[in-house]
């Protein structure tokens, strides 16, 4: 008889550092709205569909970072490293993007972007759909 792993979303910082540093990626629905994750590596993981909305982010390495569906309004991203990431359909109203570097990171037209910020300036590439 096969094992199922119903894997319950992540809801403690330090439960989220403790399976990276295990080698852990996989950290899809993470619950993590205003977390202090202030400098943290987490680059490579997807967090797609999570709720990292009022999260402290400033200066966290998510370089290829998978943040598809993740909310992350209100959330501070002062000097993150999210190049490479995916934010398709990312919600990052009101996130504080500044000295952000989102080279070569993939959005769609469903991102949703602080209202005076210029993906395009930053470097962000707009993917639309085939």
């Amino acid at each position: 008889m096969s094992e199922v792993n119903y894997q319950q979303p992540i809801n403690a910082v330090a439960t989220l550092l403790e399976k990276y540093a295990e080698g852990q990626r996989d950290f899809i629905r993470a619950e993590l709205g205003d977390a202090d994750l202030q400098g943290v590596n987490l680059k490579g993981s997807d967090l797609s569909y999570a709720d990292l909305s009022t999260a402290n982010l400033r200066g966290a390495n998510l370089r290829g970072t998978d943040l598809s569906y993740c909310d992350l309004s209100q959330a501070d991203l002062t000097d993150a490293d999210l190049r490479g990431a995916l934010l398709m359909s990312a919600n990052l109203r009101q996130a504080n993007l500044q000295g952000t570097k989102l080279e070569k990171a993939d959005c769609d037209r469903n991102t949703h972007f602080p209202p005076d910020f210029d993906p395009i300036q930053a470097g962000v590439q707009i993917k639309s759909e085939l």
